[in-house]
């Protein structure tokens, strides 16, 4: 039993260590548990030190002390998942509030397109690269076990959590390709915020989690300086005319700059109003250019106070296609030799019979185009043979527009 290891998961905190962990987390907790049967079902992992069950409306949770860690393990690889009352219990490591850094001064984004398999530690380890990064949480759905597809990234500097939004964006993890923006109101519920400070935690503390929204009024989205929309995610063969062209089409307003980092794959439109730059990051947020769509979020920094307009002129149009004649239906398009001929020759007669033309005249004609009168069943007794053998000049007139 004491080869045996959970899976990882949940909200721990960022490079937790469960080596000496006795106390298990339980949440999802249906409200008709007693704190007697919740002791009963855990017992089963192991003789319990203690037993804790916290009261909810809606869905209660709890906490189970063990006398050794091997029971803790056992209690989490045999009892998360189990049905109570039709509630699917969540179960995971326990840990002290000290271990879980205070974002609450924070500042925080929102990572989306997060794989099911994505955790906590997952999630920081990505963004750890940034060594302002604090925290990281995945949000759970607490009745089904699951992650929700998103979570939050907490950050101690500012300048690092948008440069983790500008280079983060469009990178892979796990299976997917993650969404990262400023986390704004509206985004988590209270009832996420709640779960998540009480998820795992020994002793609750006032510290925010990582899922509380960035009220900073002067986060890019409530600060009219911004001005600029990123661009991730790009083709190394967009160029600055490409990516101009594209935010053009989209008619979001004003253009004021384009700049494109081809080697790095992103780029940078700068607006005209903020307003504008809000609209251009919606309409171009997933547009396919170049065979990859588009990651557009905020700039990291806002236009200088005092710029000056200086409008792009529009882009140049795309260059005409090479006409060509579409088919047309129900006429025959392969036309042999002897159909031209035939065609030319009754071309010629046509215009010798509308204009009146000597039979020596058309003798000339018929050279010009190369066939003799023999070819076109004709003699030099004038132009009454003409109209004798061709009566349907006016069918043949009507085929030439079929060649022109």
């Amino acid at each position: 039993m004491s080869q045996m290891e959970p899976i990882p998961g949940g909200n721990l905190p960022p490079g937790f260590d469960s080596s000496s962990c006795r106390s298990v987390y339980v949440g999802n907790i249906h409200v008709n548990v007693t704190d007697k049967l919740l002791a009963e079902v855990f017992a089963t992992a192991g003789p319990l030190a203690g037993c804790k069950l916290i009261r909810k409306d809606k869905s209660s949770y709890g906490f189970v002390d063990y006398h050794d860690r091997s029971s803790a393990a056992l209690a989490i690889m045999t009892l998360h998942g189990r049905q109570l009352y039709g509630e699917a219990l969540k179960v995971n490591w326990a840990y002290a509030s000290g271990q879980r850094e205070d974002t609450s001064g924070h500042f925080h984004i929102f990572v989306g397109d997060l794989s099911p398999e994505v955790t906590d530690a997952t999630l920081y380890a990505c963004f750890s690269v940034f060594p302002s990064c604090s925290d990281a949480r995945v949000m759970w759905d607490h009745k089904t076990g699951r992650s929700k597809g998103y979570g939050f990234v907490s950050f101690r500097n500012q300048q690092e959590a948008q440069s983790a939004i500008n280079d983060l964006t469009g990178k892979w993890l796990g299976n997917r390709q993650i969404r990262c923006n400023w986390a704004t109101k509206g985004v988590g519920s209270n009832e996420d915020k709640q779960n998540s400070d009480n998820q795992n935690a020994v002793v609750l503390t006032n510290g925010s989690s990582g899922s509380q929204e960035n009220t900073n009024e002067e986060a890019p989205e409530n600060n009219p300086a911004y001005t600029t929309v990123y661009v991730g995610n790009l083709s190394h063969v967009v160029t600055q005319a490409v990516l101009h062209s594209n935010f053009h089409a989209l008619g979001a307003g004003v253009i004021e700059e384009v700049r494109v980092q081809r080697d790095k794959g992103f780029g940078f439109v700068r607006y005209n109003t903020h307003e504008e730059a809000a609209f251009a990051i919606q309409m171009g947020n997933g547009k396919i250019v170049c065979g990859k769509p588009m990651k557009c979020s905020w700039g990291s920094k806002p236009t200088p106070p005092g710029t000056a307009s200086n409008p792009l002129p529009p882009p140049p149009p795309p260059p005409a296609q090479p006409y060509q004649i579409a088919p047309s239906t129900g006429i025959n398009q392969g036309y042999s030799a002897a159909d031209l001929l035939a065609y030319q020759r009754e071309l010629a007669l046509s215009q010798a019979a509308a204009s009146g033309l000597s039979g020596q005249a058309l003798l000339q004609l018929t050279g010009q185009h190369g066939l003799s009168a023999a070819s076109m069943g004709l003699s030099s007794s004038g132009s009454q043979a003409l109209y004798d053998g061709y009566p349907n000049s006016l069918a043949a007139a009507q085929q030439l527009m079929y060649y022109r």
